[in-house]
């Protein structure tokens, strides 16, 4: 029921900057969780960030990205800066409700490529 879209990824040099957007349709986004997800070849799909009333990272990109929530605009941001080649990957967006342990809905992804 929820449909959601990412955009915003490209080819970027190494310390460059990305910033990716998801949005989530819905009468009920505050009560989403809006979590970031991202698969590179080969390797297993792995956790980035989460937000509700604050964002967290994992220790891969903490002090690199930022998650930050637009309610009004149905919108989350990630901001990725000083991006390296370990950052390749095809970017998904995710949305569970509050409470619910597994996320329910994901976009199609973006991909986000880093050169070296």
């Amino acid at each position: 029921q929820v449909q959601v879209v990412e955009s915003g990824g490209g080819l970027v040099q190494t310390g460059g900057s990305l910033r990716l957007s998801c949005t989530a349709s819905g009468r009920t986004f505050s009560n989403y969780v809006m979590g970031w997800f991202r698969q590179a070849p080969g390797k297993e799909r792995e956790f980035v960030a989460r937000i509700y009333t604050t964002p967290s990272y994992s220790d891969s990109v903490k002090g690199r990205f930022t998650l930050s929530r637009q309610n009004a605009k149905n919108t989350v941001y990630l901001q990725m800066n000083s991006l390296k080649p370990e950052d390749t990957a095809i970017y998904y967006c995710a949305v569970k409700y509050r409470g619910e342990p597994e996320y329910d809905y994901w976009g199609q992804g973006t991909q986000v490529t880093v050169s070296s």
